[in-house]
């Protein structure tokens, strides 16, 4: 059954009103998405997991526009530091209306996190996973609201007998397998958010500059950089996405920039996209705490 939505917030500012939460919020398309919204009249809370950083970001979006931004320190491969950044969230938002999760990172050897996770895995998938989770109930009681993940449209299969690496490991297939399951995941909240006001959709923002790809052996990196866009030019469909009414009922759609595209056809399988939900709340509920 839907729930009744309650009115978008009015104000003169295309986001005003609206409270957004962002990760990856240091550098790179997560700094220059928040910096955006808050240009646009959002209250903007930063998800980081450098403090030092955070306070950089947080003061340049204070300085931007408005002071009634947040900053909530937070890693997103510990599942016991997720949960207290939501909890911290719900302790002093009343509201989100978007929820970005823009995190990402790249290794080249093979890293596990205090709970025994690999750590991609941990950051990419299993962190944004559980924070989704944890504010779909206020992202519900503050519909209309949006969720955007930013990701690729990798077409490496999630190899369920082996998520952690343990036995086999190679950085590109253990990340390209982490951006395929940032759709499986896409695809299965939005069937589940059906009819609840909140709207689920990835973005591919192209090839952009950023610190992801530091890790990288050289030649990759100067590649990368090569061919790669500003953040703060990369960034303007985000935002498109993020505020503007055409989107508002889009949900469970896949965006190259601002235009819809066909997502790998592995990441549609609906009993894949079941698998992984079902792992991924196993491998969050077993998870020991980190801190």
């Amino acid at each position: 059954m839907a729930v009744e939505k309650s009115e978008d917030p009015v104000g003169s500012l295309p986001m005003e009103g609206r409270t957004c939460l962002v990760t990856g919020a240091t550098s790179g398309i997560g700094q220059a998405l928040a910096v955006g919204l808050a240009r646009q009249g959002a209250t903007v809370v930063l998800l980081a997991r450098d403090p030092a950083a955070g306070q950089a970001t947080l003061a340049r979006l204070n300085q931007a526009a408005g002071s009634a931004h947040d900053l909530i320190v937070a890693d997103l491969s510990s599942m016991a530091s997720v949960r207290r950044a939501a909890s911290a969230f719900r302790g002093r938002q009343p509201q989100l209306h978007l929820l970005v999760n823009s995190a990402s990172t790249f290794l080249l050897s093979r890293t596990t996190t205090s709970d025994g996770l690999e750590l991609m895995f941990a950051t990419n998938h299993l962190g944004p996973f559980l924070l989704t989770g944890l504010l779909l109930d206020t992202l519900k009681t503050s519909a209309p609201s949006r969720i955007l993940i930013v990701t690729a449209p990798s077409t490496v299969p999630m190899d369920f007998d082996d998520l952690q690496g343990e036995r086999s490991f190679r950085a590109t297939n253990a990340f390209g397998a982490t951006k395929a399951a940032n759709l499986l995941f896409l695809f299965a909240l939005a069937r589940r958010l059906a009819g609840s006001g909140v709207a689920a959709n990835a973005i591919h923002p192209g090839l952009v500059r950023s610190r992801l790809m530091r890790h990288a052996p050289a030649p990759l990196r100067w590649l990368s950089y090569l061919t790669s866009a500003p953040a703060a030019r990369a960034v303007e469909p985000i935002l498109r996405l993020a505020s503007d009414p055409e989107f508002r009922e889009a949900s469970g759609r896949f965006y190259l920039r601002a235009r819809e595209i066909s997502p790998p056809p592995y990441t549609m399988d609906e009993s894949v996209q079941d698998r992984l939900w079902s792992v991924s709340e196993s491998l969050v509920a077993s998870a020991t705490p980190s801190e």
